[in-house]
C-alpha cells in the first residue's frame, strides 16, 4: 500500500473533525472521499499533505511518516488545492518555472519537464498566456501541471472541479483518466458529487469525522438489496405509516417530503402501492440503488 492511515483523530477544540480513521491505497488507484461540507474529508486531506497534524493516530505515504517525516513525504506528493494557488499575472510556464525552483529543478531538465507536462494536459498552445487569461478548466490544468512537476507518486486533489462548467468538469477527469494509465500516479480526491465519485477506484464516505463505508462504488451500492422507492404525497407521514401497515410493516422514511422505501422487486411494489392508496400518491418512482442511498441509508444525512 502507497498511503495507510491508522485510527487517526482530529478534533478543532470541541468539534470534532476526525475520529478513529483508517483507510490504505494502493499503487495506481484513484481513491475517492466522499462526503458533504462538513464530514472531515477536506481535513483528511490536509492531514494527507502535511497541512495539520493528526492529534493521534498515524498516516504514511510510501512508507514515510506525514509528521515525523513531513519534508521527505512533501517530495513525494502533488497537491491541487480546493482554491486557486496560483499566480494570475505570470504566464503558464512562469507559473510551472517557479514551481520547479522549489523542488531544487532548473535549466534543460525543468524545461524538459514543462514541455512535457503542457504536452500531455494540451497546453502547449497556451504556454506563454497570462494566467488570468485562461478559463477555469485550462486553470485547474495548469494547477495539475504543476502538481505533477516533480513527478509524485501520490496526487491529492481537494474537491477539484470546484467552480467549473460541466464540460471543464468532464475535460479534467479526461485529463486525470490519461495521466493515471500513462504514468501510473496514484490520486486521492476529496468530492461530494456522485458522478465523481463513480469514477473512483475505490471509495471511504465519511460523515461527520468518521468513515462510514469503504468499498468499490459497486460493492458500496449492493449494500443495499433491491430497489429505491420514492413515493410523492401531500402527507407523506400519513401514507408512510398506511404502507407501513398494509404491507406487513414495511420500513419507510419521509425524504424531502417523499415516502422512501427498500423493496425486493420495485415495479411490483409500485403497482401494489399504486392500487391501494390511488387518492395519495401524486407520484410515484423507483431507481437502482446509488451512492447518494447508500449514503442516506448508512448517515440518515444526505449528500
Amino acid at each position: 500500500m502507497i498511503v495507510t492511515t491508522k485510527n487517526l483523530k482530529l478534533n478543532y477544540g470541541t468539534q470534532r473533525a476526525l475520529e478513529d480513521v483508517s483507510f490504505s491505497v494502493e499503487q495506481g488507484e484513484l481513491f475517492g472521499i466522499l462526503g458533504p461540507n462538513g464530514s472531515g474529508k477536506s481535513t483528511m486531506f490536509r492531514v494527507l499533505a502535511t497541512i495539520e497534524e493528526p492529534q493521534a493516530g498515524t498516516a504514511t505515504i510510501s512508507g514515510l511518516d506525514v509528521v515525523s517525516q513531513a519534508q521527505q513525504v512533501r517530495r513525494l506528493i502533488g497537491v491541487v488545492f480546493q482554491s486557486q494557488s496560483l499566480d494570475k499575472y505570470l504566464t503558464v510556464e512562469e507559473n510551472l518555472s517557479s514551481q520547479g525552483h522549489l523542488f531544487g529543478l532548473s535549466g534543460a531538465s525543468l524545461k524538459e519537464r514543462i514541455t512535457r507536462l503542457l504536452d500531455r494536459l494540451q497546453l502547449t498552445d497556451r504556454r506563454s498566456s497570462i494566467l488570468k487569461t485562461l478559463s477555469g478548466g485550462m486553470k485547474r490544468r495548469v494547477e495539475i501541471a504543476k502538481a505533477l512537476l516533480h513527478d509524485p507518486k501520490v496526487l491529492l486533489m481537494d474537491e477539484p472541479t470546484t467552480g467549473l462548467d460541466p464540460v471543464a468538469r468532464m475535460e479534467l477527469w479526461k485529463y486525470v483518466d490519461e495521466l493515471r494509465r500513462e504514468t501510473g500516479v496514484t490520486v486521492i480526491v476529496t468530492t461530494h458529487l456522485l458522478d465523481e465519485a463513480e469514477r473512483a477506484s475505490r471509495l471511504m464516505l465519511m460523515h461527520m469525522g468518521i468513515s462510514v463505508l469503504q468499498g468499490t462504488p459497486a460493492q458500496l451500492k449492493s449494500s443495499i438489496p433491491g430497489d429505491v422507492v420514492l413515493i410523492e404525497s401531500d402527507d407523506p407521514e400519513a401514507l408512510r405509516q398506511g404502507v407501513f401497515l398494509h404491507f406487513d410493516k414495511q420500513k419507510c422514511t419521509v425524504v424531502d417530503h417523499h415516502v422512501r422505501t427498500i423493496v425486493e422487486n420495485g415495479p411490483n411494489f409500485v403497482t401494489q402501492v399504486a392500487a391501494a392508496f390511488p387518492q395519495a400518491v401524486r407520484g410515484i418512482s423507483y431507481h437502482k440503488p446509488t451512492l447518494e442511498d447508500v449514503f442516506l441509508k448508512e448517515t440518515g444525512a444526505r449528500l
